[in-house]
């Protein structure tokens, strides 16, 4: 009799606990339907300054685009210190406006450092239009509403959350919307010269601080590619996903301009940030093109982007999609295809597409992180359930190494240095002629869940050189994926001087990391990766 009782106490228990969590989940989910998002009724819609002739960048481009009619004038930027100084350098150089769209803007140096040219270029009197994805803004509420309150700058915040200290409501309330983010990465400014490619920002893009650097590509681009890109921006800024900070925003406790004035000074008298700085003043790409001396090369460039409809379709349609677009301007590849992807998901359908290529006689060579690489593994699995069957049908797979050695990194500046590095590009090169460079990833969040952008650009200089670095830099700092001979299952081999060296298992990991990532592979998440 006393242990029945005693088994029926402990029952009561656990049933009012399970009722508690239910009660718990039950008012999250309430609290996500009655805290929504604020109405959009009276934003104020502005678009880019189309008359900026007068400027100086203007009047430095003039001659070159008048001699180039129609075509898009490109300077590729693949080292971290340079891409960082030349947005530094745009927004010293600023008269009308600037437009600068990110899916992270971190708060670490970096951040600070170009945030603080943003504020400096405002109070000359430059409009400045800055959209930030919501996704990585958590903790940054008072920082952004201070900035927010600069005169001549106005910030807005694409599909934010409603639920402002307890994010996980808006994931189990309203998880298909905020599941969907802004992925878009352009910085242009006087609508004369923009920056698109795949860099975020913070120290990680820059190669800065203690984060693992990414390695990624930028390129600068005047003439007729820029005002699209500019449309593009446009078109995000209006839309239905983008708020004012203002109204989402509560006002900062400290909204006091000298406070936020305070913090990016300290940010700009940082060790790190000193060192940056001194690669803005050492960066001649900015004085060379004021100069009428940078070397861009002359190309036709397409501006490709995601409808931002689709953050809020059900079922985004085919002409919302920007992959749709680039492949309708590229076409299929007939000889080569070179492809650079940090988070590579093919799917099903993709890895069928690629294995018959690469049957059909095309060269076809495929760069991603290696699992010691990836910052994502979860990402890396959609990847890797795949790649056996893309070894097999002859598609070349190159996994980056999580240390590398790189060689000449700054224009007019020798170097060699080991170092860690995980890969951020999104590039990819069709036949040695047609060349994507953007925010887009080869995978299913960016076919069907983010938006994105990028140019395509009919560039057979530039194709060379990817292709020249997939065999200088890329084939001697990776692992290539290889079918073994004998059971058919793949190896990796490592190129060192002493000669080849054969990995039965994902190199530079240990057993738990290689059994999770056989765990998240039987996982039906493909869709979401």
């Amino acid at each position: 009799m006393e242990r029945r009782c005693h088994y029926g106490a402990h029952q009561l228990r656990e049933r009012i606990a399970a009722m508690r969590a239910a009660g718990a989940i039950a008012l999250l989910l309430a609290c996500a339907g009655c805290a929504g998002l604020p109405s959009l009724e009276g934003r104020p819609e502005s678009r880019y300054l189309v008359d900026t002739s007068d400027t100086r960048l203007a009047r430095a481009i003039a001659p070159a685009v008048a001699a180039h009619p129609g075509m898009t004038g490109i300077f590729a930027m693949p080292v971290a210190t340079d891409a960082f100084a030349a947005r530094v350098l745009l927004a010293h150089v600023a008269e009308r406006s600037i437009d600068a769209q990110y899916y992270i803007w971190h708060a670490d140096q970096t951040g600070l450092v170009l945030m603080h040219a943003l504020r400096d270029a405002a109070r000359r009197g430059v409009r400045v239009r800055l959209l930030i994805d919501d996704q990585n803004t958590k903790g940054l509420d008072d920082l952004l509403a201070d900035l927010d309150a600069t005169p001549n700058l106005e910030l807005r915040l694409y599909n934010p959350f409603a639920q402002r200290h307890a994010r996980v409501i808006d994931y189990l309330g309203d998880f298909t919307r905020v599941n969907r983010r802004m992925h878009n990465k352009s910085f242009t400014v006087d609508n004369q010269a923009t920056i698109v490619g795949g860099r975020n920002i913070g120290n990680e893009y820059f190669g800065a601080g203690a984060e693992t650097p990414f390695k990624d590509l930028d390129v600068i681009a005047v003439g007729a590619a820029v005002s699209a890109v500019s449309s593009q921006f446009d078109l995000y800024w209006n839309s239905a996903s983008a708020y004012p900070a203002a109204r989402v925003l509560a006002p900062s406790r400290d909204a006091d301009a000298a406070a936020l004035d305070e913090r990016l000074a300290a940010a700009r008298a940082d060790p790190v940030s000193l060192k940056y700085l001194t690669a803005v003043s050492e960066t001649p790409f900015v004085r060379e093109l004021l100069e009428r001396r940078l070397p861009v090369e002359w190309v036709k460039a397409v501006v490709v982007r995601d409808d931002p409809a689709k953050t809020l379709a059900p079922d985004p349609t085919r002409d919302m999609l920007a992959l749709a677009q680039i492949f309708d301007i590229a076409g299929p590849p007939r000889v080569s295809f070179d492809l650079i992807s940090p988070y590579f998901v093919p799917g099903e359908k993709g890895t069928q597409v690629l294995a018959d290529l690469a049957r059909g006689g095309v060269r076809l060579r495929v760069l991603t992180n290696s699992l010691g690489a990836t910052d994502v593994a979860v990402v890396h699995s959609g990847y890797a359930k795949r790649r056996c069957e893309l070894a097999r049908a002859g598609v070349r797979l190159y996994e980056l190494k999580p240390s590398i050695v790189e060689t000449g990194a700054r224009r007019g500046k020798a170097s060699s240095d080991s170092s860690r590095a995980s890969l951020h590009a999104k590039t990819f090169s069709i036949d040695g002629r047609t060349v994507f460079v953007g925010s887009f990833n080869f995978d299913p969040r960016s076919a069907l869940l983010n938006t994105e952008m990028g140019l395509v650009l009919d560039s057979p200089a530039l194709a060379r050189r990817l292709a020249d670095s997939f065999d200088a830099a890329v084939i001697p700092n990776s692992y290539e994926v290889r079918v073994r001979e004998g059971d058919g299952c793949i190896e990796w081999v490592e190129p060192t001087p002493s000669g080849p060296i054969v990995h039965e298992h994902e190199p530079g990991t240990n057993a738990l990391e290689r059994g999770w990532l056989e765990f998240l592979m039987l996982l039906p998440i493909d869709w979401m990766l």
